[in-house]
Formats: C-alpha cells, structure tokens, sequence
C-alpha cells in the first residue's frame, strides 16, 4: 500500500488508518486480547500502518491502549502508533491540572507507554481543546516530549479553525515546535469542517485524519430504510442515526455506485482520499473481514472532476447556521 505524508512532516501513513477505539469495548468482539489481535493482524497483512487509539478508549478507560500493547509485542517497529490524551473522561489523576498542563502531559505519557509496551509514540494528540492551559503550556511539554524521544510528532483533535490558528500563531511568535496534524468529525454526512478547520489545515500545512469517516456505518451500503445488520452499532444503540438518514440521497449514492461498479464504501473512501488534505481515513473494524475491506476501499477508486461534482449535489455543505445576511 502506498504511504501519504502527514501535512508538511516527514511522517508517513497508509491510506486507510485503523481506528482503535472498539478495542475493550464491552460487546464487541475486540472487547478480548484474542480479537484484537486478529484485527490488529489482518491491519499489518492488508499493508495498514497506522493505528490510531486514545487512552480513554474502552469499558475501562486505558484499555485498548493495554490490548494494544499486548498484540503488537514483538513487531512495535512495523506500525505507527497514533494515540491521543486530554480527553474530559476521568483517568483517575488525582491532581488538579488542566487536561493540556504540563503535569498532566506527563503523567498521560508515561501510562499511555506503559500500557502499550513502548519505548515512543509516533503521534501523540492532543484529544479535546483545553480551555484552562494556554496552548503554549500545552505546546512546550509536547516538545520537551520530542526533545527526550518519548513521541516523534504531535497533533490536536477536535480543534475548530480559530484554535488551529491561534495555535499555530503561538507557535510561529514563540519559535517553537508545531502541531503537524489535525483530526476531526468528517465524512460525506458531516461536512462541517469544510467551513473553517480544511481551509486552516491546508493553510498551516497540517496533515488531516477524518474521524466517523463512514458515519457509524452508514456509508458501507449495509443498511437502508428498512433497516441493517441486527448486530451492528446503530441498529442496537444509535437507531437515531438510521432513523434520521436522508435516504433519498442515499439511494441515490447507491446508483451512482452501481453504474460505476463499486461499494458505497469504495466510493466513501475514494471521496475522502481525493482531497490531498487527507492524510489517512481512519476507519474503525471489529473483524478480520472489515479491516480488509476497509484497506481495499483506500485504493479502490479514485473519483474524477465529474464524479465529484455529482457527489457533492448529492451531499451539498449544509448551510451555515451561524451565517448572516
């Protein structure tokens, strides 16, 4: 599989990332060491490298960082490892401290490496904006991080275009390291970050991870108005996201799909992966079989002028709610 660089840093990852959060996931399959591993196997056969996790993720919060670190020993080198700190569940740090602070950075860091087995973290985000830490606080203890090979690269998530901005200005003022990549909420059902968080990431040079790329499974083509797979997410706990689905958009994505002879989630991957923001779709999987179809749909097919320009009529940007007249 071919490798895309993350924004303007020598980092490099596959096309299709492996989101990670329903590892330890109660329910699931992955909830197990012995099916994440048979995940995480078929990631590195189907040439994905990047995994992607956060130390909250799981029943347990840490856990599939700990699942992780146990399937990956012995073969750390052949992945990059993507997690994320920061986030407003409770890690059981009982110290006060901002989510971005320097004592906090550090004391995530250190568990997060302990849970996954590893000397570093080859991208280390920031989870959610943290409003109580100057971004420079923040920024500093990341680069003192860098500077004692405990991560090689840093990103944000879930930051809006003002905050990419000022921390990127930050940065610039101060001369110090920089935030290299940005992950947000992004697909052909949420196409809010084209207002202000694309245009600040092809600005800064920032690379881009998509997060929810397949709308909770809504673009796999396995589900319509009548319903989908008993077992999936939306149909068990999130029926709102079938129940709300423009369906009429949908049905006629399919036929776009069919006249071109691929999947819904060939042509949600393809969509994506023309904007050359993207670094890498990252695309959660509970099974061997949809981490391989998931790494096929990343070179499946690649959308031309028109086939975008059909897309986008059916997905139009929702108008701005904020905007004025």
């Amino acid at each position: 599989m071919s490798q895309r660089r993350v924004g303007a840093s020598g980092l490099l990852v596959s096309p299709t990332g492996l989101g990670c959060n329903n590892f330890g996931r109660a329910g699931t399959v992955t909830e197990t060491l012995d099916g994440t591993r048979e995940v995480i196997d078929a990631a590195i056969a189907n040439g994905i490298t990047l995994l992607d996790t956060a130390d909250m993720y799981g029943a347990i919060a840490g856990t599939s960082e700990t699942l992780m670190g146990e399937a990956l020993e012995g073969r750390r080198d052949r992945v990059i490892l993507a997690t994320k700190f920061g986030h407003e569940r409770d890690m059981g740090y009982d110290f006060p401290a901002g989510r971005g602070s320097r004592r906090y950075v550090r004391r995530a860091v250190e568990e997060s490496l302990r849970r996954l087995r590893t000397d570093w973290i080859d991208l280390y985000q920031l989870h959610l904006p943290d409003q109580e830490t100057p971004i420079a606080e923040t920024t500093d203890a990341l680069d003192e991080l860098v500077r004692e090979g405990k991560i090689r690269y840093y990103g944000h998530s879930n930051f809006s275009g003002w905050q990419i901005a000022e921390a990127e200005f930050v940065s610039r003022q101060r001369s110090t390291g920089r935030f290299i990549s940005a992950q947000n909420h992004y697909s052909l059902l949420a196409r809010a970050a084209e207002r202000e968080v694309l245009p600040a990431v092809e600005r800064y040079g920032l690379g881009f991870f998509p997060f929810f790329p397949l709308h909770n499974g809504l673009l796999t083509g396995k589900f319509t108005r009548e319903g989908g797979p008993s077992g999936s997410r939306i149909m068990s706990s999130r029926r709102h996201v079938w129940e709300d689905a423009p369906w009429a958009a949908l049905e006629d994505f399919q036929r776009f799909c069919d006249e071109r002879g691929i999947t819904m989630l060939q042509a949600a991957f393809g969509w994506l992966l023309a904007n050359p923001l993207v670094s890498s779709v990252i695309a959660g999987a509970t099974s061997a079989a949809q981490v391989e179809a998931n790494a096929e749909a990343g070179t499946a097919w690649t959308p031309d002028a028109s086939d975008l320009r059909v897309i986008d009529a059916l997905f139009p940007l929702p108008e701005d709610p904020g905007a004025r007249v």
